[in-house]
């Protein structure tokens, strides 16, 4: 038993949204497991089945986290299939969930297990069943060896990376928060403001401001977000619906001329 079990902590990134009984459900079993539980919600509005989605949140929220903190992610598509669920330590935290890529974030350098999914696990819900009951193991100090046997083959799924085109940074959106802001893979580094940003092959353009209050209402504004990537915003509107952008589209950034 470790020091985790002083002041555990276990946060949830699900796309099961909060309708239904499935969230409190799940931490339902983490709090009968583990009473002095702290549960963070990440969110639970992933889209249904967006694995790239699931996998950016994770990716830029899971090191705010105290060392020692369960990550339970849970997009899962292939529930019930011969997929495999994890459990993985890597950076001082831990982490459960399908072997699908959704984990890609966490798993350079990670020691990585295949949890057992018992008979008794619901097959279309493995996140009650298996994924919180070793997050809550984990969460009391249990050595992740004793979870699961090891995996050396887990499945990856990186996000794009941009690529540089002679003066111009070509990238894609990679997720679109509720806000409808357009959060792409091109890193903050090196951006100066002024620069152009053009959307959609240039159909629409932003020129990189320092905030939202650089532009009047209802027009584009770019600018280094704090995830750490550019991010392409309409002022008091929705950059997917204005500019009829989502997932995969295509950005490109050219210096100031």
């Amino acid at each position: 038993m470790s020091n985790r079990a002083a002041m555990p902590i276990v946060t949830l990134l699900t796309d099961f949204g909060l309708r239904d009984s499935y969230v409190a459900e799940m931490k339902a079993v983490v709090l009968t497991l583990v009473p002095a539980a702290t549960i963070v919600d990440i969110t639970h509005g992933i889209p249904p089945g967006e694995l790239l989605a699931g996998q950016y949140v994770l990716q830029r929220s899971w090191r705010r986290f105290p060392v020692g903190a369960v990550h339970v992610a849970i997009v899962d598509p292939g529930v019930g299939s011969p997929r495999r669920a994890l459990a993985v330590s890597a950076g001082g935290h831990f982490f459960v969930g399908p072997d699908n890529g959704v984990l890609e974030a966490v798993l350079d350098d990670a020691v990585v297990v295949a949890l057992p999914v018992g008979p008794e696990a619901a097959p279309t819900f493995h996140g009650r069943d298996v994924f919180a009951p070793a997050a809550a193991q984990l969460a009391l100090g249990a050595a992740i060896g004793k979870l699961g046997s090891r995996v050396g083959d887990p499945v990856r799924m990186p996000l794009p990376v941009p690529e540089r085109q002679g003066d111009t940074i070509a990238g894609q959106v990679v997720y679109v928060d509720r806000f409808g802001t357009l959060i792409t893979n091109i890193p903050n580094t090196g951006l100066p403001l002024g620069a152009t940003v053009l959307i959609g092959g240039g159909e629409h353009t932003a020129m990189l401001q320092r905030t939202f209050a650089d532009v009047d209402s209802g027009y584009l504004v770019a600018f280094q977000g704090s995830g750490g990537t550019l991010e392409i915003a309409v002022r008091d509107r929705s950059a997917a619906q204005f500019t009829g952008m989502g997932v995969g589209g295509d950005v490109r950034v050219r210096p100031v001329r």
